[in-house]
């Protein structure tokens, strides 16, 4: 009880300080509290608790990540790692834990960051991203500091994130001790060279002492799992089975995968990270359009192998990005390619719709004079990455599996059939298929703390993924009603889906009430955010008394719309004026009461 009251008081602890002190609490038994209660007691009249001294502060590292997809907190994980194996004191945290009035003491400051969107900060780092830009931010003076900034450099605003901070601190006085690191996709070899870099650049600054990493955060909690990015878990698929009618236009699968015995835990809301390998038939058509032979030795880093297999294990072709187009506009001498890779959003366009063997398809290597190794093919193209999918279910209902909704991503060009290289993966899987798998944890998209808060969920498509886990979660806690979910896809008998478990949650009454819009089912098209428009009068009062709302799906034009259609139901139902309208879900959103999974 005394936990549940921490948030409401006056506390020098951060709100991620509060969240882990009550992750730890919830672990121990009552021998267990008041032995703690009494160490707590003991070292703080010590003195050991006071605050820290101004010595004390220069002689550690804080070392802060704000990270959408996992990447940005194994950068900062490593780092971290790395200055306490050289001796080092260092401070780990997320942007989202930090207290932002620490700021002004520290001395040494390393951050890892992400870009999110359209050149958006990251869940987790809005918050300074927010203070650093305020009139509140200090003048640091006494601080030095490093950026390195995660992107895509796909998207136009290229680790504007990073670029932000990094212009911030040093108005505000700072001093840096690299330039601004930013990374591609492809971001370890240059995070790895940051790391060496920074951390002989902290040296004049740092004294060594007995080494040790300051937050609860980093040290491994009950019953995580050993299984990460670098080192997935080998999962057996049980069933991938489509969802949609034989008359949709689009072909949509849940998808079951075994965890067995790997120790894999996940909470509704996290993500299901997957590593996949490419299309064999996509392989030869770029092995045939470049003749080159598929049994060719190669090397990658210290492992040998057929050219063929790196190309279905190791590298990406079912997504470009610039720089590659620009230098197969380069290789291929064709005028209209090199034309096009000069105009930014041009590229941006051609990226979405072509691959890699569309570039050889259409601009072939025509001139006698260039030729393309295979060591020369690797170099230009990327290393795969794996693919985050929402997680479909609760653990507390499916226990060792874990369970995904996904969209086939298929199209044709030029009379050839193009398929996502992760989608297609697990749509073609057959039972048995083994997959490389591990639990990306996304702790802004999480239930309420009190299982009775009401919750609106809005998840069209296979945005509704998360909300059939939050919706399991819900009954295995015997929660009833308060739940109110929005859904959206083009037909009512070919799209719905999970509609069967809807009914049923309706039924028992574990789901309030459900809104559907089914676009094309009616001359004019409806969507998710008419009927947020519609129900604005009881959307409103569920607001007012309390409730979380969650957006999930595509981020480029449904979320938007969504967002604008909350907008005028605070103005035309609240009375709010649009600016304050504006505030309102802002505030929503630092109170974790507005939380969005969007891509």
């Amino acid at each position: 009880m005394l936990l549940k009251e921490l948030s409401s008081l006056a506390s020098p602890l951060s709100q991620g300080q509060v969240e882990k002190l009550k992750q730890l609490t919830s672990e121990l038994s009552a021998v267990q509290l008041a032995w703690v209660s009494g160490y707590l007691a003991a070292t703080a009249n010590a003195g050991q608790l006071a605050p820290a001294t101004e010595a004390q502060t220069a002689q550690t590292v804080t070392i802060l990540y704000g990270s959408q997809t996992g990447n940005g907190r194994g950068v900062a994980k490593a780092l971290a790692d790395k200055a306490q194996a050289q001796g080092y004191a260092v401070n780990l945290a997320s942007m989202g834990e930090y207290n932002v009035r620490q700021l002004k003491q520290e001395t040494v400051l390393l951050l890892v960051v992400s870009t999110h969107g359209e050149g958006e900060a990251p869940d987790d780092a809005i918050e300074l991203h927010k203070f650093l830009a305020s009139k509140r931010a200090p003048k640091l003076d006494n601080l030095h500091y490093s950026v390195l900034a995660l992107g895509d450099s796909s998207y136009e605003f290229f680790c504007q994130t990073g670029k932000d901070f990094s212009t911030r601190l040093a108005l505000l006085g700072a001093k840096s001790l690299l330039p601004l690191i930013e990374c591609d996709v492809d971001y370890e070899a240059a995070a790895g060279q940051w790391h060496a870099d920074v951390l002989e650049a902290v040296k004049p600054l740092i004294e060594t002492s007995s080494a040790s990493v300051v937050s609860i955060g980093t040290a491994k909690t009950i019953g995580e799992s050993e299984f990460t990015k670098q080192n997935p878990y080998s999962a057996e698929v049980l069933a991938s089975q489509k969802i949609t009618g034989r008359g949709s236009d689009r072909d949509v699968r849940h998808v079951e995968i075994d965890l067995g015995d790997s120790g894999l835990s996940y909470q509704a809301g996290d993500a299901l990270g997957v590593w996949f390998s490419n299309n064999e038939v996509l392989v030869d058509e770029v092995l045939a359009g470049l003749s080159l032979a598929a049994d060719e030795l190669v090397t990658l880093g210290t492992e040998s192998l057929t050219l063929k297999q790196a190309l279905l294990e190791k590298k990406e072709l079912t997504q470009l990005y610039p720089e590659l187009v620009k230098a197969w506009a380069e290789l291929s001498g064709s005028a209209e390619l090199l034309a096009l890779s000069e105009d930014k959003e041009q590229v941006r366009q051609f990226i979405l719709k072509h691959q890699f063997a569309d570039l050889v398809a259409q601009y072939p290597l025509t001139n006698s004079a260039v030729t393309l190794s295979a060591a020369r093919l690797l170099e230009l193209l990327r290393p795969l990455t794996p693919r985050l999918y929402s997680i479909a279910s609760s653990q507390s209902e499916v226990e060792t599996e874990v369970h995904l909704t996904v969209a086939l991503v298929e199209d044709e060009r030029h009379g050839a059939a193009r398929f996502g290289g992760a989608s297609h993966f697990l749509a073609s899987a057959q039972e048995g298929t083994q997959v490389k798998v591990y639990v990306e944890p996304n702790k802004h998209f999480r239930l309420p703390e009190n299982p009775e808060t009401p919750v609106i969920m809005v998840g069209p498509g296979t945005g509704v993924a998360p909300f059939r886990a939050f919706m399991q979660e819900r009954v295995a806690q015997g929660i009833q009603g308060d739940s109110w979910l929005f859904f959206g896809n083009p037909h009512f008998e070919q799209d719905f889906l999970y509609q069967t478990e809807w009914q049923q949650y309706l039924k028992n009454g574990d789901l309030s009430r459900i809104d559907v819009a089914f676009s094309r089912d009616q001359a004019h098209k409806v969507y998710v955010q008419h009927r947020i428009k519609e129900q604005g009068q009881a959307l409103w009062q569920w607001l007012q008394n309390g409730a979380h709302l969650y957006i999930c799906g595509d981020a480029e034009r449904m979320a938007k719309d969504v967002h604008q259609a909350l907008i005028e139901v605070a103005v035309e139902v609240g009375g709010l004026n649009p600016e304050a309208a504006e505030a309102y879900f802002e505030t929503l959103r630092s109170d974790k009461r507005y939380q969005k999974d969007v891509y």
